[in-house]
């Protein structure tokens, strides 16, 4: 079958429902008693004042943003027998979801995320079951039918994500390299390895001060492994390095914050949206934060919508620049 014409991005990592809290507190004030000396033992309650469940997980996450940046999405990704409703949002969407793999023997992904009154958060994420040799196959397949010019592997199963990351470095076809929460899970080669491909790394601050850890690197010769290297510091904007240069983007002013979750997630796809446009890096960044500006203002990761005018005037307005999408 013939390549389509226009460019595809394909998407990888997890498909989620997202089941949110609210902690009216602040997590440090409950980990345990300052002056205890069995901080060995932990057992931590916390009542919640709210709960929403949602459509989430970070391929879906990155894959809903590009859709409202009209940008054509392809989902590689892994779920469960309780898909259904999951896949009428997707197709309602007009998300390509011909790739993912159903699995009729585990439910699919869940996150479970409480944030508190500080906009900290805790995670606990089911992974769906591995499917052995699903990645491989699935970027062949994909690859071999549109044309990808750029992916994003996003957290999901880890030995997934080393899977992808071998298949495009095959194919030569570049990539995002966006280890997230499942950080803490891959050994220094491992991390060496899904990067030696990447055109970019991308991590918040404590995320990319664990892989540097971890590869005994200081920030500087760890952009130095990558094309660019990105962290993002929720509020206080986001760090772009690309050849021993570093960009400093400030954040876009949300009108309320709702919630944080999911803003990474609309961070990246706006981030893939500029990088296709050919934007040089502060302008991909700013484009970045506009689109994760959005999420934040909404409770849950894809319940917010916005227009082509909006986000220019939006962009315009946080940046004092213009920009043509």
């Amino acid at each position: 079958m013939p390549k389509d014409k226009l460019p595809h991005i394909a998407v990888s990592g997890s498909i989620a429902f997202d089941k949110i809290m609210d902690f009216l507190g602040v997590f440090s004030d409950n980990l345990h008693d300052k002056n205890s000396q069995q901080v060995h033992k932990f057992n931590l309650s916390l009542v919640v004042d709210n709960l929403k469940t949602s459509f989430g997980g970070t391929a879906g996450n990155i894959a809903y943003n590009l859709s409202l940046l009209k940008v054509k999405p392809i989902i590689l990704g892994v779920v469960g027998f309780d898909f259904s409703a999951y896949r009428n949002w997707f197709l309602k969407n007009k998300i390509n979801i011909d790739f993912v793999k159903e699995l009729k023997d585990s439910p699919t992904s869940t996150a479970h995320i409480i944030t508190d009154k500080q906009d900290n958060q805790i995670s606990a994420f089911y992974p769906c079951r591995p499917a052995v040799g699903y990645a491989q196959k699935a970027v062949a397949v994909v690859t071999k039918k549109y044309k990808i010019t750029l992916a994003i592997i996003a957290p999901d199963d880890k030995g997934r994500m080393l899977e992808y990351a071998a298949a495009y470095q095959k194919r030569h076809i570049p990539y995002i390299f966006d280890p997230g929460q499942m950080t803490p899970t891959f050994s220094a080669g491992e991390i060496r390895q899904a990067i030696k491909g990447a055109r970019v790394l991308v991590g918040n601050d404590y995320e990319i001060a664990q892989i540097a850890k971890l590869l005994k690197l200081k920030i500087s010769d760890l952009s130095a492994q990558v094309e660019i290297l990105i962290i993002t510091k929720g509020a206080q904007g986001s760090e772009v390095y690309q050849c021993g240069h570093k960009i400093a983007v400030k954040a876009a002013k949300p009108a309320n914050t709702s919630d944080p979750t999911g803003a990474g997630d609309a961070y990246r796809a706006g981030l893939i949206k500029g990088l296709l446009l050919g934007y040089n890096l502060n302008t991909c960044g700013q484009l970045a934060a506009t689109t994760a500006v959005y999420t934040v203002e909404k409770y849950g990761t894809q319940t917010h919508k916005f227009t082509k005018s909006d986000f220019i005037k939006r962009y315009n307005k946080n940046f004092k620049d213009k920009i043509i999408l």
